[in-house]
Formats: structure tokens, C-alpha cells, sequence
């Protein structure tokens, strides 16, 4: 009698939208705010005046509120659209193109969650670097330079468009391994190393953005028009002056405290969405 292998298949059910958009404002919300003295250690290391005359170890939790303000709608508008993008594009074509599909979706909720993502970092990371003000009052200087939007719409979608195929395979692997779903807490090992491949290969970006979101600092670069015209550079042109000034180093710096963050706040992140996500369903 011939036996035949047969290859389990388990298939997560589609996330609804509300269930999405909760789940998602959980999750940011604990993970912003757990991890967010690292997030202060590498904006420091990133910024163009240096780790210790931006603070250096010095009112770590500087930006504190407008992170924790942020966190909750800036990732339940992303899952919600991500969850949405992928049931709606991935329902209609081969499983084998799914990675694609969630590179689509990923980039595509990324640039919608940006909307407030953007002028949250702006905020939150001029008040890490500048920790003698309150985030009330780097919103007021912000917005009188008018840099609220300054030039950050794109620097997140190279990391979202790596982080969420690499979750959704080693996700779909382990399950297929096991023989079932994947639980909460096996999700945020896939995230934990998914966010930390993903952090060390977009480090460059991440210096950019930085650099970008610190021009026309209100104590560094007060007395010459270097912050300015930082702040009107593209990505292409931040990296290129970077590379040129500091090397490789350069372009990497904080790419330790980066990788951490992610890949612990990856763990997290991805656990606590997925652990909300059950209860709510």
C-alpha cells in the first residue's frame, strides 16, 4: 500500500480591520515606550554634533511624550493597512508571489502611517539631542522653521519592506515545521530576527533621517547655514556627504544600539500585536 506524504499547510485566517488598528496601537505604544532609552542612546550617536554634546548619557526619556503621543496611531494605521493590503492583494494571487505582496503592502502602509510618523520623529528626536527643552517647546521651534514634514516620508519604507516579507516567511516556516500556527510568543522570535537583519542593512538610511531631522538645530548649527541646507538635501546627498566626511563608520553609526532596539523591540512589538490580536479575536 503506497503512502503519501502530505505537507500541512496552515493558513492564518484574515485580520480584521478593527482587530488590525487596536492591536497595532497596543503594540507601538509598548514598544516606543519600553525601549526608548536606546532609541535616545543611537539618535545621539547619529547626530552630526556627536553623542556627548548632544546629552550624552544625560535626560535619557528627553522626547518621551511625543513618542508615547505617536506610537498608538502611527502603528494601528500601519497594520491596519497592511493587514488590509494583504488580505485584499494576497487573496487574488499565487501564494508563491506572496513575499511580494507583502513587500507592496508593507511600503504602501508605511508611507500612509508617515503622515504622523514624520513630524513624531522630527519632535521626539530635537528634544533627545536638545534635552534642556521640553517637546512643547521643540514643537513651537519646529514648526516656526517649518520642518514638521522635513523630508522623512521615505527613510522607513526600506526597513518595513525588508522586516515584513522576512517576519512573514520565517513565520510560514516555522509554521510549516511544527505542523501549526505559530503562537505569540514564536512570532516575536521571527520579528526579534526579521527587525534586527532588517536595522543593520538600513542603518545608512537611518543616519540620513537623522541627519535630516536635526538640521537647523536650534544649538549646534545656530550660527551657520549648515542645518539648512542639510534639511533641503535628499537622502542620496546626506549619504554622500556623510560617506565622505566619516567613512563607513559613519554611515553605520549606532548601528549596535539600532540593531538591539529592533531586534528587542521587534520581539515585543510583534508578540504583543499578535497576542492582542488573538484576544480580540
Amino acid at each position: 500500500m503506497e503512502i503519501e506524504e502530505i505537507e500541512v499547510r496552515q493558513v492564518e485566517e484574515p485580520v480584521p480591520s478593527h482587530v488590525a488598528l487596536m492591536a497595532g496601537g497596543v503594540a507601538g505604544t509598548s514598544v516606543d515606550i519600553a525601549l526608548f532609552p536606546i532609541d535616545t542612546i543611537k539618535t545621539r550617536l547619529q547626530s552630526e554634533a556627536g553623542f556627548f554634546k548632544s546629552g550624552g548619557f544625560r535626560g535619557i526619556y528627553s522626547g518621551l511624550g511625543s513618542a508615547a503621543l505617536g506610537s498608538a496611531p502611527t502603528a494601528a494605521i500601519f497594520f491596519y493597512t497592511y493587514e488590509g493590503l494583504k488580505k485584499t492583494i494576497g487573496g487574488v494571487v499565487s501564494e508563491k508571489y506572496h513575499p511580494f505582496v507583502h513587500m507592496l503592502a508593507a511600503s504602501a502602509s508605511e508611507v500612509t502611517a508617515c503622515g504622523i510618523r514624520v513630524p513624531v520623529e522630527v519632535i521626539k528626536q530635537r528634544a533627545q539631542t536638545n534635552i534642556q527643552l521640553s517637546s512643547v517647546q521643540v514643537l513651537r521651534m519646529t514648526i516656526r522653521q517649518e520642518l514638521l514634514m522635513s523630508n522623512g516620508f521615505f527613510f522607513q519604507i526600506p526597513f518595513s519592506f525588508i522586516q515584513m516579507p522576512a517576519w512573514e516567511i520565517l513565520k510560514k516556516y516555522w509554521s510549516r515545521k511544527r505542523g501549526r500556527l505559530v503562537t505569540p510568543w514564536e512570532s516575536a522570535v521571527c520579528g526579534a530576527i526579521a527587525g534586527g537583519f532588517s536595522a543593520a542593512l538600513t542603518t545608512p538610511f537611518d543616519v540620513a533621517k537623522t541627519r535630516i531631522m536635526l538640521a537647523e538645530d536650534f544649538d549646534v548649527n545656530k550660527d551657520n547655514k549648515q542645518g539648512s541646507t542639510t534639511a533641503k538635501s535628499n537622502i542620496f546627498q546626506v549619504l554622500q556627504k556623510v560617506g565622505q566626511r566619516d567613512g563607513v563608520r559613519g554611515l553605520f553609526a549606532g548601528i549596535v544600539p539600532r540593531t538591539i532596539w529592533i531586534s528587542v523591540g521587534g520581539c515585543i512589538f510583534f508578540g504583543i500585536y499578535e497576542k492582542s490580536k488573538s484576544l480580540l479575536q
